[in-house]
């Protein structure tokens, strides 16, 4: 089994669908080990707990610096074994420590079609906020590689749903994650679990 992390920064439901897939057997190489939430109090952390995963608070800003906070996140990972991360809805950004120590083996999800809507300042309800102001008919999802440059990492997955014309970005934001998001991101888990 690969052990997987999953970064989080609030309520957890692409956490939840990874958690759900690997209860009925869809990322069977995968081990779900540890949940690792930016900041106390997020809702994700209370569904790790009820999946029975581990789970642990690393916060940016009680670190002085990006280099030390990178340190304590791949000392973390490495205490328990993880050899995949997956970015899910996690706002902290990784430096090039953490990058370096997981060479293709950390995803993101991103709702939108990458390569438009991404990239610095672009995520949560800015995203689809941004797709309906440019008025775009078709928005969807990405599961990516994470390199140095945001949302520029090699795409491993995307899966495209349409913007209806009485959209509002919170119900374009529902839809991506109920017929994309929640989709794709454990058939990507699952493809880059099952090369390992």
């Amino acid at each position: 089994m690969v052990k997987v992390a999953v970064l989080v920064s609030g309520g957890g439901t692409n956490l939840q669908a990874l958690l759900d897939a690997s209860k009925y057997g869809g990322v069977p190489n995968a081990e779900i080990a540890l949940v690792v939430a930016s900041k106390a109090g997020v809702y994700a952390l209370e569904r790790a707990e009820k999946a029975g995963v581990e789970s642990a608070v690393l916060s940016r800003k009680d670190y002085a610096s990006q280099d030390e906070y990178d340190f304590a996140m791949v000392q973390l990972l490495k205490s328990h074994g993880i050899e995949v991360v997956v970015l899910a809805g996690f706002l902290s950004i990784l430096g090039k420590a953490v990058i370096d120590a997981y060479p293709e083996r950390i995803l993101n999800i991103h709702p939108s079609l990458i390569p438009s809507f991404c990239g610095k300042g672009y995520y949560g309800l800015k995203v689809h906020e941004a797709a309906l102001e440019k008025g775009v008919k078709v928005t969807g999802a990405t599961v990516h590689f994470v390199n140095e440059i945001p949302d520029g990492g090699k795409i491993i997955a995307q899966k495209a749903v349409e913007v209806k014309d009485d959209d509002t970005p919170e119900t374009l934001q529902k839809r991506v994650m109920e017929q994309a998001e929640w989709v794709i991101l454990p058939e990507a888990l699952r493809k880059v679990t099952d090369n390992m």
